[in-house]
């Protein structure tokens, strides 16, 4: 290690930020914390994305809480999500105790409980805030794909269906609306129509029906619907000036790991569709913690991986920040890896040899400095991380190890009682509690059928003489029997020009209609 002096100056200096900026703790050399050299984030640079990981249990919830509170108090919006349910603690004043006034004194920190501004949500209503849900429509084919576990010819097909579904005007609200698309086009009547949508095979269209049968009977039908939710709400600063802390609640989803992770990206690809063109900002409209964010990239075609790396590259020009929480830089794509500027790295195991590669591979990624990375990292304590993020001039900082301050809000779930309290007071809850079941392509294509369908005809008194016979008229096609049903003319009424012409989607294939 190079002379302790010469490094701290060192490290001094690289934190010594003019504008506003987080504070992670204090630089650690030969274990000593020295609260007079300071390692921090700057505010500007939270749009650079970054990336927090670290093994489990070894402090990485509490540098999400750390950063969210810092950043409300900035007057920065946060969206993170809670997957143990330990971060709705946020909400309320922390509570003291002797091992916290020990780190709070050890890394120079002046602590004070404080609960922060917090709208709890959750997917499709498990669980306690206000429900997220989202539209087929919205969805899009290629996040759908990846829930569904289709493979690439699949997801190529049940884009085809979308294609189908945006142009005839049938808006696909919920599952039971694309079910009865692909029932339409597999049935004998929409034969006719399958044979316009190219390189869709019947055989294909019958198991993306099964699979999606199947993710409906396991209970996914809750999560998608009406109202949908409008990822504006997530841009939120009170009246107080500090930004709002919106939390999903996942704990009552966490056997569907494929579900919430896409739910997550949903969102991101959402925010990326609507957000205007910002450039560089003094402090970002939004940060998005990305928690398990291996989920996200488990089993994921390069197409997807490529959306990603798009999308995650787009959006900081539209003022959002992007963290990556996972246990091991690993898990993250080079190609989305490399966007992220801002580390911080909680301690990494070393039990196997697959252990020890990661470990090496990490090491690899960062600047040199005078700690022995390889050894520190296996090392490193509860609360503590190596750091190195980027400048106000956009330029590595020094790595620092650092001992993490500690939250200021509860480290530990919100009572239920006061949980209850605040659904109850947020405007979100009045707003999407309440599941809606508008007309759309299910009701639509009932009621086609319906008028499609030759009224009996009444009992003759006596046999008629025989007359030649016409020839019968074809059946007519899905867009003539919609056109002319009461149904879809209603409908055409209230949703004016948006129905009937196709809509445009982004890299993952979303779209959003304002409601």
């Amino acid at each position: 290690m190079t002379d302790s002096t010469s490094q701290l100056d060192q490290i001094r200096s690289g934190y010594a930020f003019e504008g506003p900026a987080l504070d992670f703790g204090a630089a650690v050399v030969d274990g000593t914390a020295h609260p007079d050299v300071p390692v921090r984030i700057p505010l500007a640079v939270m749009n650079r994305h970054g990336l927090v990981a670290g093994a489990t249990g070894t402090g990485k919830t509490k540098t999400l809480q750390l950063m969210a509170e810092q950043l409300s108090t900035g007057g920065v919006p946060v969206f993170l999500a809670d997957i143990k349910g330990d971060l709705s603690g946020l909400a309320s004043p922390g509570v003291s105790n002797d091992r916290l006034a020990s780190r709070a004194a050890d890394v120079g920190q002046t602590w004070e409980a404080t609960g922060f501004p917090t709208q709890l949500l959750t997917l499709g209503g498990l669980g306690k805030g206000a429900p997220i849900r989202s539209t087929i429509t919205s969805f899009g084919p290629t996040l759908l794909s990846k829930v569904l576990g289709l493979n690439d010819t699949q997801e190529s097909s049940l884009g085809l269906i979308f294609h189908y579904a945006d142009t005839k005007g049938l808006l696909l609200d919920d599952l039971k609306d694309l079910r009865e698309v692909i029932t339409h086009l597999t049935s004998d009547e929409g034969k006719a129509e399958l044979k316009t949508i190219g390189g869709l095979s019947k055989a294909t269209a019958g198991v993306i029906l099964r699979e999606l049968v199947t993710f409906e009977n396991q209970g996914a039908a809750a999560f998608f619907g009406m109202p949908e939710f409008d990822t504006a709400d997530l841009l939120q600063v009170g009246a107080d000036g500090r930004g709002v802390i919106s939390c999903l609640e996942l704990p009552a989803v966490q056997d569907r790991p494929a579900l919430f992770s896409t739910f997550l990206m949903w969102l991101l690809a959402d925010l990326f569709h609507d957000l205007p063109e910002v450039g560089d900002v003094d402090k970002p409209k939004l940060v998005f913690f990305f928690d398990e964010a291996h989920l996200l990239f488990d089993d994921a075609s390069d197409a997807f991986l490529d959306a990603i790396e798009q999308t995650v590259r787009l959006i900081r020009s539209k003022g959002v920040g992007v963290f990556f929480v996972t246990q091991s830089p690993k898990d993250v794509p080079a190609g989305v890896l490399g966007q992220l500027g801002n580390r911080v790295q909680h301690a990494l195991r070393a039990f196997t040899p697959d252990d020890a590669k990661a470990l090496k591979a990490a090491v690899s990624t960062y600047p040199r400095s005078g700690y022995d990375l390889q050894a520190l990292l296996t090392q490193l304590g509860t609360g503590e991380a190596v750091v190195t993020v980027l400048s106000e001039t956009g330029a590595p900082t020094p790595v620092a190890w650092t001992r993490m301050r500690a939250p200021q809000s509860l480290m530990a779930p919100t009572p239920d009682a006061e949980l209850d309290r605040l659904v109850a007071a947020s405007p979100l809850t009045a707003r999407y509690a309440a599941a809606q079941d508008r007309e759309s392509a299910y009701e639509k294509l009932k009621a086609a059928q319906q008028a499609s369908e030759p009224a009996p005809s009444p009992a003759p008194a006596s046999a008629p003489a025989e007359k030649p016979q016409k020839p019968e008229k074809d059946d007519p096609g899905l867009v003539e029997q919609v056109v002319q049903s009461s149904a879809f003319r209603s409908m055409l009424r209230s949703a004016g020009t948006q129905i009937g012409r196709e809509i445009t989607r982004s890299l993952f294939g979303t779209a959003r209609r304002r409601r």
